[in-house]
């Protein structure tokens, strides 16, 4: 639109309509409606107030009109619903008290206290614990960011643990706690306390579809104390693994205890 603005007075009937230019959102409503209440748009159309109007009878408001139509229902119905997002709110409280609607200010202040007490009394991240296979697998295929997923799988009975071996699973378990807190806006970790025979796997996923593993096996058989070694195994696609590793303490104990009787054989010769 072109030509000169110019200020005018404004002053009709409740029914007539006007046409409203709000920071370029085009708005059609009546004088009735923006003079319901006491607020600014009432003074600027029941002749209070000079307007602004273009050659083609537009009447320009310079505000942002993001937010206008929700002014326009909140008069015309004394009620309306709010943006959804804190940002959506903060920005509809702004245009409120710019134009003087106390109810609508105090309206979007008291969501916005409510929504800043929630997010401090809620967690820095949740982490779901999986319950059953189906509710694993939904989570994993629904889901929109990479998934990492931890086994832990202390309650099988057949196996006991030695200090290093139950010290490796809680340093695993801590290590999945610091990346969950660090990543959980950008990758969805889950824990399995349901699963298969391993003690300690890691699954890491992308679009639903697993793309590698890490399995971490230290036990002691409660039979006959047979010690096995730790067990490393990963998926051909070890490399979607990202640089994330799993501790594996209990294997370089046994290479030390089997440098130690390479040592004494050299040291007494039979």
């Amino acid at each position: 639109m072109s030509g000169e603005q110019k200020p005018t007075t404004l002053k009709g009937s409740p029914s007539q309509y006007v046409k409203l230019n709000v920071g370029g959102s085009l708005h059609y409503t009546t004088i009735g409606t923006l003079c319901k209440q006491d607020t600014m748009l009432r003074a600027m159309f029941s002749g209070r107030m000079e307007v602004l109007t273009d050659p083609e009878g537009w009447i320009l408001i310079d505000r942002c009109g993001t937010h206008f139509g929700t002014i326009l229902n909140f008069l015309r119905d004394g009620s309306v619903a709010l943006p959804e997002t804190t940002k959506g709110i903060a920005e509809l409280l702004a245009e409120s008290k710019y134009y003087c609607i106390e109810e609508l200010v105090e309206a979007c202040e008291k969501i916005l206290l409510r929504k800043e007490r929630e997010s401090q009394s809620e967690p820095i991240c949740r982490v779901p614990l999986i319950t059953s296979q189906k509710e694993e697998q939904y989570l994993i295929t629904t889901a929109t960011k990479p998934v990492v997923k931890l086994l832990i799988n202390r309650h099988n009975n057949k196996y006991s643990y030695t200090n290093t071996s139950d010290d490796n699973l809680l340093k695993n378990i801590e290590l999945f706690d610091k990346l969950s807190l660090r990543f959980s806006g950008r990758v969805f970790f889950i824990k399995d306390v349901i699963g298969s025979s391993e003690i300690c796997c890691w699954s890491f996923y992308g679009n639903g579809k697993k793309a590698a593993e890490v399995c971490c096996t230290s036990i002691v058989y409660a039979t006959d104390k047979k010690h096995t070694k730790e067990l490393m195994q990963a998926t051909s696609l070890r490399g979607a693994v990202g640089g994330i590793s799993s501790y594996t303490s209990d294997e370089e104990e046994e290479r030390t205890g089997l440098a130690r009787l390479r040592s004494n054989k050299q040291n007494n010769p039979t």
